[in-house]
């Protein structure tokens, strides 16, 4: 958890600042650091299908601190090099960064207690966000430019990401228990990835698309956060960040975790679906009743994010374990993740470049509600027909209906 909050200091404090009044070539300065940056996370996200579906164990902590590393020098090269030059540092900074999810959670992928660790490292990304868009508001108050306050930001994270990389080469490795139910996790090769793509294309193709429409509209809330928060009269208030998303990570914690006592794989992966589907449910509904003027802005935003995590956290850290698990066989978790992150960011830089276009004429709380209706309309199908084809596809490799009975850790 702490590891990933890390990772956020180095790739999220510089949407904290406005660079108000700055244009290039007719957009905003901002929008084109938010595009740098996530156009080079999707690179990696690509990069990553094949280098972290294939990640061996032995240098894992060395990667890491090579990947922070490389983020650190782009946001003090973004820091030194004069505006617009240095859109391309932001470029640099978020190409590392895209690979610190898959190694991270290399650690805590096959084990009984998965999903446990995985919701704590997916809220730590909620938790995160706001931790150090906060800090970064702080550095702005006691003077530090827009331009030197994200490697400021980062470096301070810098002792806390140290210790967290001693503890995690210190983990023991997944049991025999941990094999036996969760099946071994070991390196795909091409091959092994053709054959998974082919053996469950219908279902990764659905999963892909609400993922893509979870991570756009994620991405453009946390991105432009300060910019709603302005918009909707909160702009002077430094610590809201914090103070709104802070609630949020530990409900989802709460969500999430539970999925441990869940011991059968196929019913954690409907469970899974049914979080999914209860979270664009909400955010659609929230939105609507602000529309209405019977929801006030900050429940809004608060609701929205709920939603939105409540059908991205799991995910993120329960999904792709379940559905491993549940269709035994030899690979890792890594393989679905990135392709379903290459395509999500993807569709995120897309949005940006029509947000600032001008086309819509629309406010940033007014395009956040278009986005977030949108989702929770085409998410909530893509995740109902996405629940029934692996039920289906269960049943059928099995021979026998496989939810039959409680399936509960301790239940006999």
């Amino acid at each position: 958890m702490a590891a990933y909050l890390c990772m956020y200091a180095f790739r999220r404090p510089f949407a904290a600042a406005t660079f108000t009044g700055q244009h290039v070539l007719g957009l905003d300065y901002k929008a084109w650091l938010v595009i740098a940056q996530i156009f080079g996370y999707m690179c990696s996200k690509f990069l990553g299908i094949r280098v972290i579906s294939g990640l061996k164990r032995v240098g894992r902590a060395r990667f890491l601190l090579l990947l922070i590393g490389a983020a650190a020098l782009a946001l003090l090269g973004f820091a030194l090099t004069p505006s617009p030059w240095n859109i391309a540092f932001l470029f640099l900074n978020g190409l590392p960064l895209g690979l610190v999810w898959g190694v991270l959670f290399s650690y805590l992928e096959g084990r009984r207690s998965t999903e446990l660790m995985g919701a704590m490292m997916a809220s730590s990304m909620i938790f995160a966000s706001g931790i150090v868009k906060t800090a970064g508001r702080y550095f702005l108050a006691l003077g530090v430019s827009e331009y030197w306050m994200p490697v400021l930001t980062g470096v301070a994270f810098v002792p806390l990401l140290l210790a967290c990389l001693v503890v995690l080469e210190r983990m023991p490795q997944p049991d025999a228990a941990d094999r036996g139910l969760r099946g071994a996790r070991v390196p795909m090769s091409a091959a092994d990835r053709r054959r998974f793509a082919t053996r469950f294309l219908p279902g990764i193709a659905l999963m892909v698309f609400c993922y893509a429409a979870l991570t756009i509209v994620r991405d453009f809330r946390d991105s432009f956060e300060i910019e709603l928060f302005t918009e909707l009269g909160y702009g002077n208030r430094i610590a809201l960040f914090a103070q709104v998303e802070t609630p949020i990570a530990f409900l989802l914690l709460l969500c999430t975790a539970g999925l441990v006592m869940v011991r059968e794989n196929l019913r954690a992966l409907m469970l899974v679906h049914a979080m999914m589907f209860t979270g664009v449910i909400l955010a659609g509904c929230a939105t609507l009743a602000f529309r209405a003027g019977t929801l006030p802005p900050l429940w809004w935003l608060g609701l929205v994010g709920f939603g939105l995590y409540l059908a991205y956290v799991p995910f993120t850290c329960a999904f792709e374990e379940r559905m491993v698990a549940t269709f035994k066989g030899s690979g890792n978790v890594g393989f679905m993740m990135y392709v379903c992150d290459a395509f999500g960011y993807l569709g995120s830089i897309a949005v940006v470049l029509v947000r600032e276009s001008g086309w819509l004429h629309v406010s940033w709380t007014g395009f956040l509600a278009y986005c977030v209706l949108g989702l929770a309309l085409l998410g909530a199908v893509s995740v109902a027909c996405s629940a029934m084809y692996f039920y289906a596809k269960a049943r059928h490799e099995s021979g026998a209906p496989l939810v039959s009975a409680p399936a509960i850790a301790g239940a006999k």
